[in-house]
Protein backbone atom coordinates (compact mmCIF):
# COMPACT_ATOMS: atom_id res chain seq x y z
CA UNK A 1 0.00 0.00 0.00
CA UNK A 2 1.39 3.46 -0.90
CA UNK A 3 2.53 5.43 2.15
CA UNK A 4 0.11 8.27 1.44
CA UNK A 5 -2.78 5.87 1.22
CA UNK A 6 -1.78 4.12 4.39
CA UNK A 7 -1.75 7.48 6.15
CA UNK A 8 -5.19 8.27 4.82
CA UNK A 9 -6.64 4.97 5.86
CA UNK A 10 -5.19 5.37 9.32
CA UNK A 11 -6.53 8.88 9.73
CA UNK A 12 -9.99 7.95 8.63
CA UNK A 13 -10.99 6.53 11.97
CA UNK A 14 -11.82 9.97 13.25
CA UNK A 15 -13.96 11.56 10.59
CA UNK A 16 -17.49 12.46 9.90
CA UNK A 17 -19.85 11.57 7.12
CA UNK A 18 -20.96 11.37 3.50
CA UNK A 19 -23.61 9.40 1.70
CA UNK A 20 -24.08 6.27 -0.23
CA UNK A 21 -23.52 6.60 -3.93
CA UNK A 22 -26.58 7.96 -5.68
CA UNK A 23 -28.48 5.50 -7.77
CA UNK A 24 -28.13 6.79 -11.25
CA UNK A 25 -30.54 4.50 -12.90
CA UNK A 26 -32.63 3.46 -10.00
CA UNK A 27 -36.01 2.32 -11.20
CA UNK A 28 -38.25 4.61 -9.21
CA UNK A 29 -36.19 7.18 -7.44
CA UNK A 30 -32.65 8.32 -7.00
CA UNK A 31 -30.77 8.79 -3.81
CA UNK A 32 -31.67 12.15 -2.48
CA UNK A 33 -29.71 12.51 0.66
CA UNK A 34 -28.51 9.85 3.00
CA UNK A 35 -26.05 9.56 5.81
CA UNK A 36 -22.45 9.18 4.87
CA UNK A 37 -18.92 8.32 5.91
CA UNK A 38 -15.83 7.98 3.84
CA UNK A 39 -12.39 6.76 3.34
CA UNK A 40 -10.11 6.60 0.36
CA UNK A 41 -7.55 4.62 -1.45
CA UNK A 42 -6.24 3.94 -4.94
CA UNK A 43 -7.51 1.07 -6.99
CA UNK A 44 -7.59 -0.05 -10.57
CA UNK A 45 -10.96 -1.23 -11.69
CA UNK A 46 -14.22 0.57 -12.24
CA UNK A 47 -17.62 0.08 -10.76
CA UNK A 48 -20.49 2.29 -9.87
CA UNK A 49 -23.31 1.14 -7.74
CA UNK A 50 -24.90 -1.36 -10.01
CA UNK A 51 -28.51 -0.58 -9.94
CA UNK A 52 -29.54 1.93 -12.37
CA UNK A 53 -30.51 2.42 -15.85
CA UNK A 54 -27.03 2.54 -17.15
CA UNK A 55 -24.55 -0.27 -16.75
CA UNK A 56 -21.32 0.83 -15.11
CA UNK A 57 -18.63 1.35 -17.74
CA UNK A 58 -15.84 -1.18 -17.96
CA UNK A 59 -12.47 -0.04 -16.71
CA UNK A 60 -10.68 -1.48 -19.73
CA UNK A 61 -12.94 0.30 -22.20
CA UNK A 62 -13.41 3.58 -20.35
CA UNK A 63 -11.17 6.51 -21.17
CA UNK A 64 -10.27 8.17 -17.89
CA UNK A 65 -8.20 10.99 -19.28
CA UNK A 66 -9.27 14.54 -19.90
CA UNK A 67 -8.18 18.15 -20.11
CA UNK A 68 -6.95 19.97 -17.00
CA UNK A 69 -9.78 21.42 -14.95
CA UNK A 70 -10.17 25.02 -16.00
CA UNK A 71 -9.05 27.52 -13.35
CA UNK A 72 -11.90 30.01 -13.26
CA UNK A 73 -13.18 32.63 -10.86
CA UNK A 74 -15.76 30.04 -9.79
CA UNK A 75 -13.23 27.31 -8.93
CA UNK A 76 -10.92 29.78 -7.16
CA UNK A 77 -13.76 31.20 -5.10
CA UNK A 78 -14.97 27.71 -4.25
CA UNK A 79 -11.49 26.67 -3.15
CA UNK A 80 -11.12 29.79 -0.99
CA UNK A 81 -14.44 29.17 0.70
CA UNK A 82 -13.70 25.48 1.32
CA UNK A 83 -10.23 26.21 2.66
CA UNK A 84 -11.66 28.70 5.12
CA UNK A 85 -14.65 26.61 6.22
CA UNK A 86 -12.75 23.35 6.59
CA UNK A 87 -9.50 24.95 7.77
CA UNK A 88 -7.48 23.49 4.93
CA UNK A 89 -4.22 24.87 3.61
CA UNK A 90 -5.38 27.15 0.75
CA UNK A 91 -2.13 26.66 -1.18
CA UNK A 92 -2.41 22.86 -0.94
CA UNK A 93 -6.05 23.03 -1.98
CA UNK A 94 -5.42 25.28 -4.98
CA UNK A 95 -2.47 23.15 -6.06
CA UNK A 96 -4.53 19.96 -5.77
CA UNK A 97 -7.39 21.35 -7.83
CA UNK A 98 -4.96 22.61 -10.44
CA UNK A 99 -4.00 18.99 -11.10
CA UNK A 100 -7.59 17.77 -11.44
CA UNK A 101 -8.91 16.92 -14.89
CA UNK A 102 -12.30 17.38 -16.42
CA UNK A 103 -13.54 14.00 -17.64
CA UNK A 104 -16.15 14.19 -20.43
CA UNK A 105 -16.84 10.48 -19.94
CA UNK A 106 -17.98 11.14 -16.37
CA UNK A 107 -20.34 13.85 -17.59
CA UNK A 108 -21.85 11.37 -20.05
CA UNK A 109 -22.13 8.49 -17.59
CA UNK A 110 -23.97 10.58 -14.98
CA UNK A 111 -26.77 11.49 -17.39
CA UNK A 112 -29.88 9.33 -17.65
CA UNK A 113 -30.11 7.39 -20.89
CA UNK A 114 -31.53 9.52 -23.69
CA UNK A 115 -33.53 6.55 -24.97
CA UNK A 116 -34.09 4.35 -21.93
CA UNK A 117 -35.09 0.78 -22.52
CA UNK A 118 -38.00 -0.73 -20.64
CA UNK A 119 -37.01 -1.90 -17.18
CA UNK A 120 -36.60 -5.63 -17.08
CA UNK A 121 -36.04 -7.38 -13.76
CA UNK A 122 -35.19 -10.70 -15.41
CA UNK A 123 -32.43 -9.10 -17.50
CA UNK A 124 -31.18 -7.04 -14.58
CA UNK A 125 -31.12 -10.10 -12.33
CA UNK A 126 -29.09 -12.07 -14.87
CA UNK A 127 -26.23 -9.56 -14.53
CA UNK A 128 -25.70 -10.52 -10.89
CA UNK A 129 -27.19 -13.95 -10.22
CA UNK A 130 -24.77 -15.89 -12.39
CA UNK A 131 -22.22 -18.67 -11.77
CA UNK A 132 -19.02 -16.61 -11.66
CA UNK A 133 -20.39 -14.21 -9.04
CA UNK A 134 -22.02 -16.98 -7.00
CA UNK A 135 -18.83 -19.05 -6.90
CA UNK A 136 -16.73 -15.99 -6.09
CA UNK A 137 -19.17 -15.22 -3.29
CA UNK A 138 -18.78 -18.69 -1.83
CA UNK A 139 -14.98 -18.35 -1.90
CA UNK A 140 -15.21 -14.94 -0.25
CA UNK A 141 -17.48 -16.34 2.45
CA UNK A 142 -15.21 -19.32 3.10
CA UNK A 143 -12.12 -17.12 3.28
CA UNK A 144 -13.68 -14.50 5.56
CA UNK A 145 -16.09 -16.69 7.51
CA UNK A 146 -14.80 -15.52 10.90
CA UNK A 147 -15.22 -11.81 10.11
CA UNK A 148 -18.67 -12.38 8.60
CA UNK A 149 -19.86 -14.34 11.63
CA UNK A 150 -18.54 -11.66 13.98
CA UNK A 151 -20.22 -8.91 11.99
CA UNK A 152 -23.50 -10.80 12.17
CA UNK A 153 -23.15 -11.20 15.95
CA UNK A 154 -22.17 -7.59 16.62
CA UNK A 155 -24.41 -5.76 14.17
CA UNK A 156 -27.27 -8.19 13.63
CA UNK A 157 -26.82 -8.11 9.86
CA UNK A 158 -26.79 -11.54 8.16
CA UNK A 159 -23.46 -12.66 6.71
CA UNK A 160 -25.29 -13.56 3.50
CA UNK A 161 -26.49 -9.97 3.04
CA UNK A 162 -22.98 -8.57 3.49
CA UNK A 163 -21.71 -11.09 0.93
CA UNK A 164 -24.53 -10.08 -1.41
CA UNK A 165 -23.72 -6.37 -1.18
CA UNK A 166 -19.99 -6.74 -1.84
CA UNK A 167 -20.71 -9.17 -4.66
CA UNK A 168 -23.13 -6.87 -6.44
CA UNK A 169 -20.98 -3.80 -5.84
CA UNK A 170 -17.52 -4.97 -6.94
CA UNK A 171 -17.56 -8.74 -7.53
CA UNK A 172 -15.62 -9.11 -4.29
CA UNK A 173 -13.04 -6.48 -5.14
CA UNK A 174 -12.47 -7.42 -8.78
CA UNK A 175 -14.10 -4.25 -10.11
CA UNK A 176 -13.64 -1.23 -7.85
CA UNK A 177 -13.11 1.54 -10.39
CA UNK A 178 -10.40 3.10 -12.53
CA UNK A 179 -11.29 6.79 -12.28
CA UNK A 180 -9.21 9.16 -10.18
CA UNK A 181 -11.62 10.21 -7.46
CA UNK A 182 -10.33 13.78 -7.60
CA UNK A 183 -11.07 14.03 -11.33
CA UNK A 184 -14.51 12.44 -11.06
CA UNK A 185 -15.67 14.58 -8.15
CA UNK A 186 -14.15 17.79 -9.54
CA UNK A 187 -15.87 17.17 -12.87
CA UNK A 188 -19.23 16.66 -11.19
CA UNK A 189 -18.70 19.64 -8.91
CA UNK A 190 -17.75 22.20 -11.55
CA UNK A 191 -19.13 20.71 -14.76
CA UNK A 192 -22.21 18.77 -13.77
CA UNK A 193 -24.33 18.50 -16.94
CA UNK A 194 -27.21 20.97 -16.90
CA UNK A 195 -29.24 18.52 -18.99
CA UNK A 196 -29.66 16.29 -15.95
CA UNK A 197 -33.24 16.56 -14.59
CA UNK A 198 -31.91 17.16 -11.05
CA UNK A 199 -28.72 18.98 -11.89
CA UNK A 200 -28.89 21.51 -9.06
CA UNK A 201 -29.34 19.01 -6.24
CA UNK A 202 -26.93 16.45 -7.71
CA UNK A 203 -24.22 19.04 -8.26
CA UNK A 204 -24.60 20.17 -4.64
CA UNK A 205 -24.29 16.55 -3.53
CA UNK A 206 -21.02 16.09 -5.40
CA UNK A 207 -19.66 19.39 -4.10
CA UNK A 208 -20.11 17.98 -0.62
CA UNK A 209 -18.38 14.76 -1.61
CA UNK A 210 -15.42 16.63 -3.09
CA UNK A 211 -15.12 18.68 0.10
CA UNK A 212 -15.13 15.50 2.19
CA UNK A 213 -12.57 13.85 -0.05
CA UNK A 214 -10.24 16.84 0.18
CA UNK A 215 -10.69 17.04 3.93
CA UNK A 216 -9.84 13.38 4.38
CA UNK A 217 -6.78 13.42 2.15
CA UNK A 218 -5.48 16.67 3.60
CA UNK A 219 -5.69 15.55 7.22
CA UNK A 220 -4.32 12.10 6.54
CA UNK A 221 -1.48 13.09 4.23
CA UNK A 222 -2.71 10.74 1.50
CA UNK A 223 -2.07 11.72 -2.10
CA UNK A 224 -5.43 12.73 -3.61
CA UNK A 225 -4.03 12.14 -7.10
CA UNK A 226 -3.58 8.40 -6.63
CA UNK A 227 -6.95 7.33 -5.24
CA UNK A 228 -9.24 5.58 -7.73
CA UNK A 229 -12.82 4.43 -7.77
CA UNK A 230 -16.06 4.73 -9.73
CA UNK A 231 -17.02 7.52 -12.10
CA UNK A 232 -19.28 8.92 -9.36
CA UNK A 233 -16.62 8.84 -6.65
CA UNK A 234 -17.37 5.57 -4.83
CA UNK A 235 -14.43 3.63 -3.43
CA UNK A 236 -13.28 0.27 -2.17
CA UNK A 237 -14.87 -3.18 -1.96
CA UNK A 238 -18.20 -1.80 -0.71
CA UNK A 239 -18.10 1.32 -2.94
CA UNK A 240 -18.55 3.89 -0.19
CA UNK A 241 -18.69 7.53 -1.13
CA UNK A 242 -16.18 9.73 0.72
CA UNK A 243 -18.77 10.85 3.24
CA UNK A 244 -20.08 7.35 3.89
CA UNK A 245 -16.55 6.23 4.52
CA UNK A 246 -16.15 8.93 7.14
CA UNK A 247 -19.44 8.15 8.82
CA UNK A 248 -19.89 4.39 8.61
CA UNK A 249 -16.53 2.77 7.92
CA UNK A 250 -14.99 0.90 10.87
CA UNK A 251 -11.63 -0.62 11.76
CA UNK A 252 -13.05 -4.13 12.01
CA UNK A 253 -9.72 -5.93 11.81
CA UNK A 254 -8.33 -3.89 14.73
CA UNK A 255 -5.09 -2.81 13.08
CA UNK A 256 -5.60 0.86 13.96
CA UNK A 257 -6.69 2.04 10.51
CA UNK A 258 -9.68 1.72 8.22
CA UNK A 259 -8.97 0.27 4.79
CA UNK A 260 -11.88 -0.58 2.51
CA UNK A 261 -9.57 -1.35 -0.42
CA UNK A 262 -7.26 -4.03 0.91
CA UNK A 263 -8.96 -5.19 4.11
CA UNK A 264 -12.02 -7.34 3.38
CA UNK A 265 -12.53 -7.52 7.15
CA UNK A 266 -12.89 -3.74 7.39
CA UNK A 267 -15.22 -3.80 4.39
CA UNK A 268 -17.37 -6.50 6.02
CA UNK A 269 -17.67 -4.62 9.31
CA UNK A 270 -18.34 -1.34 7.54
CA UNK A 271 -21.18 -2.73 5.43
CA UNK A 272 -22.74 -4.23 8.55
CA UNK A 273 -22.34 -0.94 10.42
CA UNK A 274 -24.00 0.89 7.51
CA UNK A 275 -27.07 -1.30 7.69
CA UNK A 276 -27.27 -1.05 11.45
CA UNK A 277 -27.23 2.74 11.06
CA UNK A 278 -30.17 2.45 8.67
CA UNK A 279 -32.24 0.47 11.16
CA UNK A 280 -31.69 -3.09 9.99
CA UNK A 281 -33.95 -5.29 12.11
CA UNK A 282 -32.32 -8.63 13.03
CA UNK A 283 -34.48 -11.63 12.26
CA UNK A 284 -36.98 -9.80 10.07
CA UNK A 285 -37.45 -11.14 6.51
CA UNK A 286 -36.75 -8.76 3.64
CA UNK A 287 -39.95 -9.61 1.76
CA UNK A 288 -42.86 -12.00 1.37
CA UNK A 289 -44.64 -13.48 -1.65
CA UNK A 290 -47.79 -11.62 -2.63
CA UNK A 291 -50.66 -12.47 -4.97
CA UNK A 292 -52.62 -9.80 -6.83
CA UNK A 293 -55.96 -10.26 -8.53
CA UNK A 294 -56.52 -8.08 -11.61
CA UNK A 295 -59.51 -5.82 -11.13
CA UNK A 296 -59.65 -6.46 -7.39
CA UNK A 297 -56.32 -5.01 -6.27
CA UNK A 298 -56.08 -1.26 -5.68
CA UNK A 299 -52.77 -0.87 -7.49
CA UNK A 300 -52.68 2.93 -7.50
CA UNK A 301 -53.11 3.05 -3.75
CA UNK A 302 -50.60 0.28 -3.05
CA UNK A 303 -47.92 1.73 -5.34
CA UNK A 304 -48.36 5.36 -4.29
CA UNK A 305 -45.83 5.23 -1.40
CA UNK A 306 -43.32 3.60 -3.77
CA UNK A 307 -40.90 1.37 -1.84
CA UNK A 308 -41.51 2.97 1.56
CA UNK A 309 -43.21 0.45 3.89
CA UNK A 310 -46.51 2.09 4.77
CA UNK A 311 -49.29 -0.48 5.08
CA UNK A 312 -50.13 -2.69 8.03
CA UNK A 313 -50.82 -6.30 7.11
CA UNK A 314 -54.55 -5.71 7.55
CA UNK A 315 -54.50 -2.59 5.37
CA UNK A 316 -52.30 -4.29 2.78
CA UNK A 317 -54.71 -7.20 2.47
CA UNK A 318 -57.73 -4.89 2.42
CA UNK A 319 -56.30 -3.28 -0.73
CA UNK A 320 -56.53 -6.62 -2.51
CA UNK A 321 -52.97 -7.91 -1.97
CA UNK A 322 -53.15 -11.52 -0.77
CA UNK A 323 -50.58 -12.76 1.77
CA UNK A 324 -50.14 -16.19 3.29
CA UNK A 325 -48.28 -18.02 6.05
CA UNK A 326 -45.69 -16.05 8.02
CA UNK A 327 -46.55 -12.83 6.17
CA UNK A 328 -49.90 -12.69 7.94
CA UNK A 329 -48.09 -12.58 11.28
CA UNK A 330 -45.77 -9.76 10.28
CA UNK A 331 -45.99 -6.89 12.75
CA UNK A 332 -44.34 -4.06 10.82
CA UNK A 333 -45.38 -2.03 7.78
CA UNK A 334 -45.20 -3.38 4.24
CA UNK A 335 -44.74 -1.94 0.76
CA UNK A 336 -45.79 -3.38 -2.57
CA UNK A 337 -42.59 -3.76 -4.60
CA UNK A 338 -43.08 -3.76 -8.35
CA UNK A 339 -40.37 -5.15 -10.62
CA UNK A 340 -41.08 -4.60 -14.29
CA UNK A 341 -40.18 -7.31 -16.79
CA UNK A 342 -40.13 -5.48 -20.10
CA UNK A 343 -43.02 -6.71 -22.26
CA UNK A 344 -43.91 -9.44 -19.78
CA UNK A 345 -45.99 -9.18 -16.62
CA UNK A 346 -44.31 -7.43 -13.66
CA UNK A 347 -43.12 -9.32 -10.60
CA UNK A 348 -44.36 -8.29 -7.15
CA UNK A 349 -43.30 -8.90 -3.56
CA UNK A 350 -44.33 -7.42 -0.23
CA UNK A 351 -41.28 -5.55 1.05
CA UNK A 352 -40.56 -5.09 4.75
CA UNK A 353 -38.52 -2.47 6.57
CA UNK A 354 -35.43 -4.60 5.93
CA UNK A 355 -36.07 -4.50 2.18
CA UNK A 356 -36.25 -0.73 2.51
CA UNK A 357 -32.99 -0.72 4.50
CA UNK A 358 -31.20 -2.37 1.57
CA UNK A 359 -32.47 0.37 -0.74
CA UNK A 360 -30.72 2.92 1.51
CA UNK A 361 -27.48 1.53 0.09
CA UNK A 362 -28.80 2.18 -3.40
CA UNK A 363 -32.24 3.62 -3.99
CA UNK A 364 -33.47 0.88 -6.26
CA UNK A 365 -35.84 -2.01 -5.64
CA UNK A 366 -34.10 -3.89 -8.47
CA UNK A 367 -30.75 -3.45 -6.72
CA UNK A 368 -32.18 -4.60 -3.40
CA UNK A 369 -33.71 -7.72 -4.92
CA UNK A 370 -30.48 -8.53 -6.75
CA UNK A 371 -28.56 -8.30 -3.46
CA UNK A 372 -31.12 -10.52 -1.73
CA UNK A 373 -31.13 -13.15 -4.47
CA UNK A 374 -27.34 -13.20 -4.77
CA UNK A 375 -27.16 -13.68 -1.00
CA UNK A 376 -29.58 -16.60 -1.27
CA UNK A 377 -27.72 -18.13 -4.21
CA UNK A 378 -24.37 -17.94 -2.43
CA UNK A 379 -25.95 -19.46 0.68
CA UNK A 380 -27.15 -22.42 -1.40
CA UNK A 381 -23.70 -22.77 -2.95
CA UNK A 382 -22.16 -22.85 0.52
CA UNK A 383 -24.54 -25.59 1.58
CA UNK A 384 -23.59 -27.67 -1.49
CA UNK A 385 -19.91 -27.34 -0.62
CA UNK A 386 -20.37 -28.62 2.93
Amino acid sequence: MPIGLALLVGALTAFAPITALPAQDSPKRQAASSPQPAKVKPQQRHQNKPSKAKAAPSAKKTAVTGAPLESSAQTRAWAQDVAQRLQLDPIWLQNTLSQAKRLPSVERFILPLSSPTAKNWAAYRARFIEPIRIQAGARFWQTHRSALERAEREYGVPASLIVGIIGVETLYGQNTGNFRILDALATLTFHFPSAHPRSVSRQAFFQGELEQFLLLTSRSGADPLTIRGSYAGAMGLPQFMPSSWAKFAVDFDGDGRIDLFDSPTDAIGSVANYFKAFDWRPGMPTHYPVSLTPGQTRMDSLLAPDILPTFSVANFVSQGAALAGAALQHTGPLALIELLNGPDAPSYVAGTENFYAITRYNWSSYYAMAVIELAEAVTREMQIKR
